[in-house]
């Protein structure tokens, strides 16, 4: 069995992109990320989104293993849409992203902490060395 090269982090970018990186596959996963939604639901909660490009959506992300299509009717065929374990590891992401989209827009809110309401930080974490790391050894960063 020949090696296999390792995977860059160029590489793994591009396979998550090539998955959801689009603005309305990402708002159907943050939509679902409160729970499972029927198609009326998200079309109400995706502001702005076209019936047929949510439909596309949906099929795409469930082709990806991110979303599930539960039937709930038959006639007409009808759907219960809930994010699979793989779409529900995308909430970490999301929120990342919706916090930097927070500090670059006037006005909007960073996350904050529940408990205190300080807005929260993200910082890489080594489970193994039980600390977080920071630069410099960010430049050092590499993918198995």
């Amino acid at each position: 069995m020949p090696d296999t090269p390792p995977v860059s982090r160029h590489d793994a970018l591009a396979t998550a992109l090539e998955a959801v990186g689009d603005r309305w596959s990402m708002l159907v996963v943050a939509a679902l990320l409160d729970g499972p939604r029927r198609f009326g639901d998200l079309e109400r909660e995706v502001e702005g989104i076209a019936p047929n490009v949510l439909s596309a959506r949906l099929r795409a992300l469930e082709d990806e293993g991110v979303v599930v299509a539960e039937p709930y009717s038959e006639r007409p065929p009808r759907f219960l849409y809930s994010l699979t374990a793989a779409g529900v590891e995308l909430a970490g992401a999301i929120r990342l992203l919706a916090d930097w989209g927070a500090r670059r827009r006037e006005g909007a809110e960073p996350l904050r902490h529940a408990a205190c309401d300080t807005p929260l930080e993200a910082r890489l974490w080594c489970p193994t060395c039980e600390r977080p790391v920071e630069a410099p050894e960010t430049d050092e960063l590499h993918f198995a």
